[in-house]
């Protein structure tokens, strides 16, 4: 068949319905991937051209219907993606070749698997993976970079000359808990203990917390949230990459997928966590506090969404990108995946040993982990 290809720089030029009609026939879709997601993004400025998110989204047509599409960013960096590939950058940079432009096919600042390689068929899918590998051959950047596609679209990518990364992340499996306690008496007695003992130092320290579905959550309260987002990138010196914008937009567009956890001492806001879900899973986003409170950090980012993902009988509760210290929490390890072309054959043919080493380690630290996993039977 075929098909009208467009490089799009704005997903206005597909349109929400169109976008998000595709969205819905991928196989576990979740809400990064939606218009009202990518497009605050973009809107907002978060990112942009001029913060080294340039989209370059790939869409198929037949006729007039959308039967494929890719998010696709041409990058100037690579902040934001926890893939990491400084080194890479560094080994070209020592050798006086240009690593940057690259492609990247990835949601910006969301390290969540999720299909990349969306289309209605197998054929149109097909026809989107030879039009990236045209593109990227075309194109004058280093490299394509596909950061946590979905197992079932991994072995298509490796056939059409991807080298394969993995890593690990860890995510919360709900066993079908009636309450918190009942989860915790899953857990070995000095995981569960520790855990009773951090709740009772935010209880104790006069710290409550209220937890805000996004269809109820007004814009002092996300002002209050951005507030608490940016103080803490402040302290740790480093520079946020969404702004209140954004917040507003997403706050407006996605009620059903939002939940705020908010702190307070004495009727003051201290703290402040976002979450995004869908009906089965739920994603760890960001956090930000006003001032410092032991453990706060754990009560308001970990157990207050544990409590909401076992009312809502909500099946996974994903935790972000690295943090063993989530496995002490009940957190088990993932393997997630990533997928690399890269233009020049010198330094293709080395990462490629590279990553054959690497995935070795990463066999072995997932097998250590799952050893010292916290409880008393896995789940």
């Amino acid at each position: 068949m075929n098909y009208r290809t467009h490089i799009v720089s704005s997903l206005a030029e597909i349109g929400q319905a169109a976008w998000d009609g595709l969205v819905a026939l991928q196989d576990k879709p979740n809400p990064f991937l939606s218009f009202a997601f990518l497009h605050a993004l973009h809107e907002s400025g978060s990112a942009c051209a001029d913060t080294g998110w340039q989209p370059q989204f790939l869409a198929l047509y037949d006729g007039d219907a959308l039967a494929a599409a890719m998010p696709l960013y041409v990058k100037s960096h690579s902040y934001g993606e926890y893939v990491f590939d400084w080194a890479w950058a560094e080994a070209y940079e020592r050798n006086g070749v240009e690593y940057y432009p690259k492609l990247l096919s990835a949601i910006p600042f969301t390290p969540v698997t999720g299909p990349r390689l969306m289309a209605r068929d197998g054929a149109a899918r097909a026809a989107l993976l030879k039009v990236l590998c045209g593109t990227q051959e075309a194109s004058v950047v280093s490299s394509t970079h596909i950061l946590y596609p979905p197992e079932e679209q991994v072995q298509q990518l490796a056939d059409a000359g991807f080298m394969l990364r993995s890593g690990v992340q860890f995510h919360w499996l709900n066993a079908g808990y009636a309450s918190f306690d009942e989860f915790l008496a899953t857990l070995e007695k000095k995981k569960r203990k520790n855990i009773r003992a951090e709740r009772r130092k935010v209880s104790d320290a006069g710290v409550t917390l209220r937890r805000v579905r996004g269809s109820d959550a007004s814009e002092a309260d996300w002002r209050l949230f951005e507030r608490c987002y940016q103080h803490t990138y402040a302290a740790h010196r480093s520079t946020p990459y969404l702004n209140l914008d954004f917040f507003l937009r997403i706050g407006a567009s996605m009620q059903h997928n939002i939940l705020l956890v908010i702190a307070e001492r004495a009727g003051q806001p201290v703290a402040s966590s976002l979450v995004i879900h869908s009906a089965d899973t739920l994603f760890g986003r960001y956090w930000g506090e006003l001032e410092h409170v032991p453990c706060l950090h754990f009560e308001a980012a970990y157990y207050q969404p544990l409590e909401f993902c076992i009312e809502q009988k909500i099946a996974v509760f994903e935790g972000g990108a690295q943090g063993e210290h989530k496995m002490a929490r009940g957190f088990l390890p993932t393997r997630t995946w990533s997928a690399h072309w890269l233009a020049h054959p010198a330094f293709a043919d080395a990462i490629e040993r590279f990553l054959e080493r690497e995935k070795g380690g990463i066999d072995d630290y997932i097998d250590e982990l799952n050893e010292r996993n916290p409880f008393k039977e896995l789940p």
